[in-house]
């Protein structure tokens, strides 16, 4: 009893002090890293940080994303088309996540919420956070996770007020995860395939990203741009059909854990873009095991009734034990489920 009790005590302050030593040599201010010049809320990439967007992003309750990749010196990505590109070791991912005091009028303002890295060192890709403070002048590391509350102005002129997740280091895996080990979810050549302003204004400062990594010698072996894929926009129709749109959205949102190598795999559900098999992609399909959260349904897609859909249930959701994804939202995304539902009815 006596020693249950002295280990009982102890291993509190072992763990503490494993992740003070864990955490020992990272540095405790995002301003440490020089990735940014000037005024460090401006998010301007200091030389060797290059910007960069997804066609269809990961859904975040509503934050916008400001992104940007560090090589290291004389290094680049080689060209693939089927899964994230291989980045070398030394690379840092670097995205800020934020929300426009107005979705109608940017110039006023933003509020910086957390900026997350990943870092590709010689064991592999390490997670840290760093959350932004009040005054809006650095972002420290953050161990734990927090919880915060926003509130903005939409695009329709309501004022919203919700909950805002910071995820701790241990949950970065429940999505980046792949056999067990951490990868990078968007930047591929499909999600990379589409324009961005570099600087300066006009037209001609519009640049297809993939073309400027190449003249940038930040990717090697780049074929010709019709030759590429290209993940459309879930949200423009002009950019592809209902199929095409609500598959990319299932492919970012979903398919980093509902892959035969992701954190799901035991669903049996793959919701990756590539999946061509209607009962991987949950036509038809019983669940493994949903529990309360099939909402009563038998099938995870019926053809033609998106209401009678278990996918469309739990993404209709913020129950805990019965919302998809699990982790990254608190709110529900109308929009998506609209296109989802338009998606499943004209499935046969």
């Amino acid at each position: 009893m006596r020693t249950y009790l002295l280990w009982s005590l102890l291993l509190p302050v072992l763990w503490l002090t494993l992740v003070s030593w864990r955490t020992a040599a990272i540095p405790e201010k995002l301003s440490d890293y020089g990735f940014f010049s000037g005024k460090l809320a401006d998010q301007q990439p200091a030389a060797g940080v290059v910007p960069y967007v997804l066609n269809t992003p990961l859904f975040s309750d509503y934050a916008e994303k400001l992104r940007f990749v560090k090589l290291p010196a004389g290094q680049a990505v080689a060209y693939n088309d089927s899964a994230v590109l291989n980045f070398p070791v030394g690379t840092t991912l670097i995205k800020t996540f934020y929300f426009p005091n107005d979705f109608r009028d940017p110039a006023k303002g933003r509020r910086l919420m957390e900026t997350r890295l990943l870092v590709h060192q010689p064991e592999g890709w390490k997670a840290f956070d760093y959350v932004w403070n009040d005054e809006q002048t650095d972002a420290l590391l953050e161990v734990a996770g927090n919880t915060k509350t926003v509130r903005y102005v939409d695009g329709q002129g309501q004022t919203r007020q919700h909950a805002y997740s910071i995820p701790n280091l241990n949950q970065c895996k429940g999505c980046h995860n792949r056999n067990e080990v951490m990868t990078p979810i968007g930047p591929s050549v499909r999600q990379l395939n589409g324009e961005l302003v570099y600087g300066g204004s006009g037209v001609n400062a519009r640049e297809n990203q993939l073309t400027h990594w190449q003249r940038s010698d930040m990717l090697t072996s780049l074929p010709a741009l019709e030759n590429c894929p290209k993940t459309p926009v879930w949200n423009k129709p002009e950019t592809g059909s209902i199929n095409d749109r609500a598959r990319a959205w299932l492919d970012i949102n979903c398919a980093h854990c509902h892959n035969p190598k992701g954190p799901a795999m035991t669903s049996g559900l793959n919701l990756s873009v590539s999946e061509t098999d209607p009962t991987a992609l949950g036509v038809l399909k019983t669940p493994v095991a949903a529990g309360r959260g099939s909402g009563g349904h038998p099938f995870d897609i019926v053809p033609g009734k998106p209401d009678e859909s278990i996918l469309i249930y739990r993404l209709n959701s913020t129950d805990p034990g019965e919302m998809m994804p699990e982790l990254g939202r608190k709110t529900i995304q109308p929009e998506s489920l609209e296109l989802l539902r338009a998606w499943i009815k004209e499935m046969k």
